[in-house]
């Protein structure tokens, strides 16, 4: 009797993703920390109302996540002075998960959402309106690079 070509096709499937799903960690790799950056850049005359809201409603979502021990740390930086148009971020939230694997996984915000903000519509209209007033947003994971190392 012919195997069916669906079957193949899954056994195939299994045996080329599994080792990619895990390619490139290491288990060293998910026990340290993991760095991600996130940058803002409001429209112009919005920086204020950005980070109001910022503070309103994602702040205390993101602080959840460090007592549940998902985050290690958050923080907010500000340019202090002005840049090119072309390089301008107005805010740096940088976030330090307790490791990559965390960092990656799928995590459903939506239960300490409703803890946190039992009016939900007001909360999904002001993050709406956060993202409105953006005119860029970009996350950039970082890697620590050992200099003392030899190359």
């Amino acid at each position: 009797m012919p195997i069916p070509r669906r079957l193949i096709a899954a056994f195939l499937f299994i045996a080329i993703a599994t080792p990619l799903a895990s390619f490139g960690q290491s288990p060293a790799a998910s026990e340290h920390p993991f760095v991600v950056e996130y940058y803002y850049k409001t429209k112009w005359g919005h920086a204020d109302e950005f980070l109001k809201l910022f503070k309103k409603n994602h702040y205390p979502l993101l602080k959840k996540e460090v007592e549940m021990g998902r985050m290690v740390k958050v923080w907010m930086d500000q340019p202090r002075y002005h840049t090119t148009e072309d390089g301008r971020w107005d805010f740096r939230v940088t976030i330090v998960f307790k490791n990559a694997t965390v960092a990656n996984e799928a995590f459903d915000e939506d239960a300490l959402k409703k803890q946190l903000w039992p009016d939900l519509e007001t909360y999904t209209r002001e993050e709406q309106r956060r993202f409105e007033i953006l005119d860029a947003h970009w996350d950039l994971p970082l890697k620590t690079v050992d200099l003392d190392t030899k190359p």
